[in-house]
């Protein structure tokens, strides 16, 4: 998407080289590396990196785990939308996975793609992310926003809408949604009492949100109803400024395999825009996040450094006797991305509602990605085909508005 608004990614993203990095839990301040080779296509190099690593999985717990995976890989996409209704947990046990390999492995993987353990999350996200790995050289590969996002990443998109004639409209939230007599959108009134028409509308926001403002004329609607199964998942976001540099990371995004921690990054290190020689800054995902939500930044604060005291035996403790916090900031979404648990898939909408003139965008909707970025783009990309594609039916109701209100 950036490439295609003229945008040049050396300046947005920072590339990191393709491995996955896991902590280890009974030896701290120790990691283990999946390292994907270059000269090797995909699935090869996925199974190399998993071959060569020793110290997660033992062999036989390999070889029952590649066992397990044949349904999957032999089935294609049918098998993988039919695992919908099994946990992660579920379905490693229904096809004899060792337990050992979902808390070595799926626990930490069940939180870094959707903020849940593998109790709860939906096999079907699982197997998409993994059939993406084989299918994709570079399908695990990850990349770090080389700055703030509100300049990398917003103010681009932002101006390329305004190059076009389009207008970006900041602390305007939709207030309620006017309707027609024949049910259809009439209006949008803003919350600042301005009132915006158009021949086309989308809503670009988080499920949670739709549900709250679905007007009473359209909960009867099937489309409408089945998005009550989505509800988005808590999860916490802790930056914290230390007042040395640490030893014990890399230029990565790391798997913490901790019980409260998901994936963590030293951004001193990982971005251009917030490099220091001397001191670290972590950025840090804190999921499972529901039972912590309505706790005290403080309270975040203190279980966070414990659990950093695990991976950082020798530079952090709990005390702060060893690195000292200069400064830190949590920053609480209590409803993200949709929570992937079984049985979602059939209620995800297509971004065409059965409402005409109405659209929606945004991860929950149908597309290959589920519960992410990617998956917010692609669903605002497959939005845009549906207005384009309507584009005859469109133009017809804004020529009818526009002569019934001359005819006013």
């Amino acid at each position: 998407m950036m490439m295609e608004i003229g945008m040049r990614l050396d300046y947005i993203y920072s590339w990191k080289e393709h491995s996955m990095i896991f902590a280890m839990p009974n030896k701290p301040g120790e990691f283990s590396r999946f390292d994907f080779p270059e000269v090797l296509p995909a699935p090869f190099n996925g199974i190399w990196a998993i071959l060569k690593n020793s110290e997660m999985l033992t062999w036989p717990e390999k070889v029952k785990f590649a066992i397990g995976l044949l349904p999957a890989i032999l089935g294609g996409q049918s098998y993988v939308e039919a695992q919908d209704g099994l946990t992660v947990k579920e379905w490693m046990r229904k096809q004899g996975v060792p337990d050992r390999v979902t808390e070595e492995v799926f626990i930490a993987m069940s939180k870094a793609l959707n903020f849940i353990n593998p109790d709860e999350l939906s096999m079907q996200c699982i197997l998409i992310a993994l059939n993406r790995f084989l299918q994709e050289k570079h399908g695990s590969k990850m990349a770090f926003l080389d700055g703030n996002p509100p300049e990398r990443l917003c103010m681009p998109i932002v101006n390329h809408i305004q190059s076009l004639g389009g207008e970006v409209r900041l602390n305007s939230r939709i207030q309620n949604i006017e309707l027609n007599n024949d049910g259809t959108v009439q209006s949008f009134l803003l919350n600042n009492g301005n009132v915006i028409e158009g021949d086309a509308y989308v809503f670009a926001t988080p499920v949670d949100i739709l549900k709250l403002l679905l007007p009473e004329n359209w909960k009867a609607i099937p489309y409408f109803q089945r998005l009550e199964k989505l509800v988005g998942v808590p999860v916490i976001n802790v930056h914290i400024w230390f007042d040395r540099k640490l030893k014990n990371t890399y230029d990565h995004l790391l798997f913490s395999r901790s019980q409260l921690l998901s994936v963590y990054a030293d951004m001193s290190v990982t971005c251009k825009e917030y490099y220091n020689p001397n001191q670290s800054m972590l950025e840090l995902v804190f999921a499972p996040g529901e039972e912590w939500i309505s706790c005290s930044d403080s309270d975040i604060i203190d279980a966070t450094m414990k659990e950093l005291a695990k991976l950082f035996p020798d530079e952090i403790s709990a005390d702060q006797s060893k690195a000292k916090i200069v400064k830190y900031h949590v920053v609480k979404t209590p409803r993200s991305v949709y929570k992937n648990v079984p049985n979602c898939e059939p209620c995800r909408p297509l971004q065409r509602s059965p409402v005409e003139g109405f659209y929606l965008a945004g991860d929950y909707t149908k597309q290959k990605y589920l519960a992410s970025m990617e998956g917010a783009v692609l669903s605002g990309k497959l939005c845009a085909q549906a207005i384009v594609q309507d584009y005859a039916l469109l133009d017809a109701r804004g020529k009818t508005r526009l002569a019934q209100a001359s005819i006013w």
